[in-house]
């Protein structure tokens, strides 16, 4: 199997991973069980990721990473505006 293959396909995966978390919270604009902090370790690691795969000149690694910073930027921004204010 072609390594680079492997890693888009393993990269993929893992990057659609928070998409479900994602859709339930827009579809019922609900993030109150949403750890705002995890988001952000979340995010500050997989730019590193982002950034080590330009490094390295690793598309797999630049994709997969970058894909899934923006599916949970998004997600931080959702649960910003839909966490409930007390």
């Amino acid at each position: 199997m072609n390594v680079e293959l492997l890693g888009l396909v393993a990269g993929g995966i893992t990057s659609v991973a928070m998409m479900p978390q994602l859709i339930k919270v827009l579809k019922e604009k609900n993030a109150e069980d949403i750890s705002v902090v995890t988001l952000l370790v979340l995010i500050t690691g997989l730019s590193l990721w982002v950034w080590y795969g330009i490094l390295q000149n690793e598309l797999p690694i630049i994709l997969s990473n970058a894909f899934s910073v923006l599916v949970n930027v998004t997600l931080l921004i959702c649960s910003l505006i839909y966490k409930k204010k007390d």
